[in-house]
């Protein structure tokens, strides 16, 4: 009797007073999207995708769950994303295989891993373009010009890549991908001022930082 009530006390929605609603927003205001899927059974995970905050959970969790899940997992988004702004400037992927990796981890967290390349490499035949991809293989190369300088030009040119993954042209669609990045005008305008001085003999391969 004792253990039949516990269960119809465990089942029961918490009043509004004692548990917080799902959020409909981080904290710094972007769109936050609770995903259910029959095919999770006790994993859960958070990613960005298109500038908003994806939770995804088990379709089975109860309100409750969800409620806790959410919050616990924005919190995990928010540590990363200040973990990552710690690190900026630290990291630059020298190898083929780190940078590889690294595709893969943007993907996930920009992408919801969507962009899944077959080979990711530093070429030196790259003379006008920072970095190309080819759709129908899933290549993605990226000119090793690119060493010297900073880790999130280096994230931009990737992620811009990675996106012609998912969208091959430069239309609206693409350009919505990468809106989720917050380096992307910054690093634009980086890139756009090193080909400026490029052309005028004003720079060399030296360390931008």
């Amino acid at each position: 009797m004792a253990g039949d009530a516990a269960r119809r006390a465990g089942s029961r929605a918490p009043s509004p007073a004692t548990a917080a609603a799902v959020p409909l927003t981080t904290a710094d205001g972007a769109p936050v999207e609770v995903r259910r899927s029959a095919r999770r059974r006790r994993t859960v995970a958070a990613f960005w995708e298109n500038g908003t905050a994806v939770v995804a959970i088990p379709a089975s969790f109860t309100r409750t769950q969800e409620r806790e899940w959410v919050h616990r997992m924005l919190e995990k988004l928010r540590f990363q994303g200040e973990r990552g702004s710690r690190g900026a400037g630290k990291r630059r992927p020298r190898s083929d295989a780190a940078l590889a990796a690294h595709a893969a981890e943007l993907s996930a967290k920009y992408f919801g891993g969507r962009a899944v390349p077959s080979s990711v490499r530093w070429v030196s035949n790259q003379n006008s373009r920072w970095g190309s991809a080819t759709p129908s293989d899933g290549s993605i190369r990226l000119s090793d010009k690119l060493q010297a300088m900073p880790p999130w030009v280096i994230d931009y040119v990737l992620l811009h890549e990675l996106a012609h993954l998912l969208v091959a042209g430069h239309n609206p669609a693409f350009w919505r991908l990468l809106e989720a990045y917050p380096e992307t005008q910054r690093a634009k305008a980086f890139l756009e001022g090193v080909s400026f001085a490029t052309s005028r003999g004003l720079t060399d391969t030296g360390d931008f930082d």
